[in-house]
Protein backbone atom coordinates (compact mmCIF):
# COMPACT_ATOMS: atom_id res chain seq x y z
CA UNK A 1 0.00 0.00 0.00
CA UNK A 2 1.27 3.69 -0.71
CA UNK A 3 2.26 5.36 1.88
CA UNK A 4 0.69 8.56 -0.02
CA UNK A 5 -2.92 7.47 -0.69
CA UNK A 6 -4.88 9.76 1.52
CA UNK A 7 -8.99 9.42 1.39
CA UNK A 8 -10.39 12.94 2.45
CA UNK A 9 -13.20 13.34 4.83
CA UNK A 10 -15.28 16.74 5.13
CA UNK A 11 -19.59 17.60 5.33
CA UNK A 12 -18.62 20.56 3.67
CA UNK A 13 -17.85 20.05 -0.43
CA UNK A 14 -15.20 22.95 -1.18
CA UNK A 15 -13.26 22.17 2.08
CA UNK A 16 -13.01 18.72 0.78
CA UNK A 17 -11.87 20.03 -2.92
CA UNK A 18 -9.68 22.93 -1.67
CA UNK A 19 -7.62 19.65 0.44
CA UNK A 20 -7.34 16.95 -1.95
CA UNK A 21 -5.95 19.69 -4.20
CA UNK A 22 -3.98 20.87 -1.85
CA UNK A 23 -2.73 17.05 -1.05
CA UNK A 24 -2.28 16.93 -4.53
CA UNK A 25 0.36 19.46 -4.84
CA UNK A 26 2.51 17.91 -2.39
CA UNK A 27 2.52 14.44 -4.05
CA UNK A 28 -0.54 12.29 -1.90
CA UNK A 29 -3.02 10.56 -3.83
CA UNK A 30 -6.32 11.42 -2.98
CA UNK A 31 -8.05 7.99 -3.75
CA UNK A 32 -11.63 9.04 -2.40
CA UNK A 33 -13.84 11.46 -0.87
CA UNK A 34 -16.47 11.49 2.02
CA UNK A 35 -18.90 13.44 3.33
CA UNK A 36 -19.76 12.14 6.24
CA UNK A 37 -18.52 9.06 9.48
CA UNK A 38 -20.74 6.10 7.56
CA UNK A 39 -19.76 6.56 3.74
CA UNK A 40 -16.09 7.11 5.49
CA UNK A 41 -16.58 3.89 6.95
CA UNK A 42 -17.27 2.02 3.84
CA UNK A 43 -14.97 3.91 1.77
CA UNK A 44 -11.86 3.13 4.03
CA UNK A 45 -13.04 -0.82 3.89
CA UNK A 46 -13.14 -0.55 0.12
CA UNK A 47 -10.15 1.50 -0.57
CA UNK A 48 -7.39 1.09 1.82
CA UNK A 49 -5.26 3.98 1.83
CA UNK A 50 -2.33 4.83 3.91
CA UNK A 51 -4.12 8.06 5.70
CA UNK A 52 -7.79 9.20 6.34
CA UNK A 53 -8.16 13.20 6.74
CA UNK A 54 -11.24 13.34 9.03
CA UNK A 55 -12.99 16.20 10.02
CA UNK A 56 -14.99 15.57 13.72
CA UNK A 57 -18.40 17.65 12.68
CA UNK A 58 -20.23 16.25 10.79
CA UNK A 59 -24.21 15.48 10.47
CA UNK A 60 -25.55 12.01 10.62
CA UNK A 61 -22.23 9.82 12.36
CA UNK A 62 -19.56 12.15 13.38
CA UNK A 63 -15.87 12.13 13.04
CA UNK A 64 -15.39 10.70 16.81
CA UNK A 65 -18.18 8.17 16.15
CA UNK A 66 -16.78 6.92 12.84
CA UNK A 67 -12.99 6.22 14.12
CA UNK A 68 -12.84 3.25 15.46
CA UNK A 69 -14.84 1.61 12.83
CA UNK A 70 -12.77 3.31 9.92
CA UNK A 71 -9.50 1.81 11.86
CA UNK A 72 -11.56 -1.60 12.20
CA UNK A 73 -12.47 -1.40 8.14
CA UNK A 74 -8.69 -0.76 7.32
CA UNK A 75 -6.78 -1.56 10.11
CA UNK A 76 -3.40 0.13 7.70
CA UNK A 77 -4.72 3.06 7.68
CA UNK A 78 -3.26 6.10 9.66
CA UNK A 79 -6.02 8.67 11.13
CA UNK A 80 -5.51 12.25 11.00
CA UNK A 81 -8.04 14.95 12.94
CA UNK A 82 -8.45 17.99 10.70
CA UNK A 83 -10.84 20.47 12.72
CA UNK A 84 -11.98 23.50 13.78
CA UNK A 85 -12.82 22.16 17.55
CA UNK A 86 -9.81 21.96 19.75
CA UNK A 87 -11.73 21.23 22.37
CA UNK A 88 -9.49 19.18 25.02
CA UNK A 89 -12.26 16.45 25.45
CA UNK A 90 -12.64 15.81 21.74
CA UNK A 91 -8.65 15.51 21.49
CA UNK A 92 -8.41 13.02 23.96
CA UNK A 93 -11.48 10.85 22.74
CA UNK A 94 -9.71 10.83 19.33
CA UNK A 95 -6.48 9.76 20.89
CA UNK A 96 -7.80 6.78 22.78
CA UNK A 97 -9.94 6.23 19.57
CA UNK A 98 -6.44 5.18 18.06
CA UNK A 99 -6.14 8.57 16.09
CA UNK A 100 -2.19 9.07 14.60
CA UNK A 101 -2.85 13.23 14.86
CA UNK A 102 -5.17 16.27 15.26
CA UNK A 103 -4.67 19.33 13.45
CA UNK A 104 -5.94 22.36 13.32
CA UNK A 105 -7.72 23.55 9.90
CA UNK A 106 -5.85 26.89 11.10
CA UNK A 107 -2.46 25.24 10.29
CA UNK A 108 -1.07 26.81 7.00
CA UNK A 109 -1.30 24.17 4.24
CA UNK A 110 2.03 23.48 3.54
CA UNK A 111 2.44 22.59 7.05
CA UNK A 112 -0.37 20.33 7.13
CA UNK A 113 1.26 18.54 4.30
CA UNK A 114 4.45 18.33 5.98
CA UNK A 115 2.29 16.99 9.46
CA UNK A 116 1.19 14.36 7.18
CA UNK A 117 3.98 13.40 4.93
CA UNK A 118 5.31 12.46 9.32
CA UNK A 119 2.34 10.76 9.55
CA UNK A 120 3.16 8.19 6.34
CA UNK A 121 6.72 7.89 7.84
CA UNK A 122 5.20 6.72 10.75
CA UNK A 123 5.16 9.57 13.25
CA UNK A 124 2.56 11.33 15.27
CA UNK A 125 0.86 14.75 14.39
CA UNK A 126 -0.35 17.11 16.33
CA UNK A 127 -0.71 20.95 16.02
CA UNK A 128 1.35 23.22 18.22
CA UNK A 129 -1.14 24.68 20.59
CA UNK A 130 -2.66 20.96 21.03
CA UNK A 131 0.47 18.98 21.61
CA UNK A 132 0.71 21.82 24.74
CA UNK A 133 -2.78 21.42 25.83
CA UNK A 134 -1.65 17.39 26.35
CA UNK A 135 1.20 17.34 27.51
CA UNK A 136 -0.30 20.04 30.13
CA UNK A 137 -2.74 17.49 30.63
CA UNK A 138 -0.56 14.65 31.01
CA UNK A 139 1.50 16.31 33.18
CA UNK A 140 -1.37 17.08 35.94
CA UNK A 141 -2.15 13.53 35.90
CA UNK A 142 1.42 12.53 36.95
CA UNK A 143 4.62 11.06 34.94
CA UNK A 144 4.84 13.16 31.86
CA UNK A 145 5.97 10.64 28.95
CA UNK A 146 8.87 9.29 30.95
CA UNK A 147 9.78 12.48 33.15
CA UNK A 148 9.14 12.34 36.83
CA UNK A 149 7.11 15.07 38.46
CA UNK A 150 10.19 16.70 39.98
CA UNK A 151 12.04 17.32 36.82
CA UNK A 152 8.44 18.16 34.43
CA UNK A 153 7.24 20.78 36.75
CA UNK A 154 10.36 22.93 36.68
CA UNK A 155 10.35 22.71 32.67
CA UNK A 156 8.05 24.17 30.38
CA UNK A 157 5.75 21.76 27.89
CA UNK A 158 8.31 22.59 24.75
CA UNK A 159 11.26 21.52 27.14
CA UNK A 160 9.92 18.59 28.14
CA UNK A 161 9.50 17.21 24.66
CA UNK A 162 13.26 18.76 23.26
CA UNK A 163 14.66 16.82 26.64
CA UNK A 164 12.66 13.38 26.05
CA UNK A 165 14.18 13.77 22.21
CA UNK A 166 17.32 14.06 23.49
CA UNK A 167 16.72 10.79 25.77
CA UNK A 168 16.10 9.21 22.61
CA UNK A 169 19.40 10.57 21.11
CA UNK A 170 18.11 12.71 18.87
CA UNK A 171 20.54 15.24 17.68
CA UNK A 172 19.94 19.42 17.22
CA UNK A 173 18.87 18.76 13.82
CA UNK A 174 16.81 16.10 14.24
CA UNK A 175 14.98 17.85 17.07
CA UNK A 176 14.56 20.56 14.83
CA UNK A 177 12.51 18.79 12.21
CA UNK A 178 10.47 17.16 14.34
CA UNK A 179 8.74 19.62 16.38
CA UNK A 180 9.01 22.15 13.06
CA UNK A 181 11.21 25.05 15.03
CA UNK A 182 14.89 25.95 14.18
CA UNK A 183 18.03 24.68 15.25
CA UNK A 184 18.90 27.73 17.12
CA UNK A 185 15.67 27.45 18.90
CA UNK A 186 16.35 23.88 19.90
CA UNK A 187 20.05 25.16 21.79
CA UNK A 188 17.88 27.96 23.37
CA UNK A 189 15.43 25.47 25.08
CA UNK A 190 18.51 23.27 25.85
CA UNK A 191 20.31 26.07 27.47
CA UNK A 192 16.83 26.72 29.11
CA UNK A 193 16.31 23.34 30.47
CA UNK A 194 20.07 22.52 31.80
CA UNK A 195 19.44 25.85 33.84
CA UNK A 196 16.30 24.95 35.35
CA UNK A 197 17.74 21.29 36.20
CA UNK A 198 21.46 23.01 37.50
CA UNK A 199 22.97 20.92 35.29
CA UNK A 200 26.02 22.32 32.87
CA UNK A 201 25.46 19.92 29.65
CA UNK A 202 23.05 17.23 28.14
CA UNK A 203 24.39 14.46 29.37
CA UNK A 204 24.03 15.39 32.81
CA UNK A 205 20.83 16.37 32.15
CA UNK A 206 19.90 12.88 30.98
CA UNK A 207 21.83 11.28 33.80
CA UNK A 208 19.35 13.64 36.50
CA UNK A 209 16.48 12.53 34.22
CA UNK A 210 17.87 8.45 34.26
CA UNK A 211 18.46 9.01 38.34
CA UNK A 212 14.92 10.56 38.89
CA UNK A 213 13.35 7.87 37.21
CA UNK A 214 14.56 4.72 39.50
Amino acid sequence: MSAERILVVDDHPLTREALASLLQQHGFEVVGQAADGAEAIALAGELQPAIVLLDLTMPGMDGLAALPPIRQASPDSEVVVLTASGTEENLLEAIRAGAAGYLLKSEPPKRIAWFLRGVAGGEAALSGSIARRLLDRVREGGRLGGVPDDIAQKLSAREVEVLLLLDEHFGTDEIASRLYISEHTVRSHVKSLLRKLGVSSRRAALERLAAARR
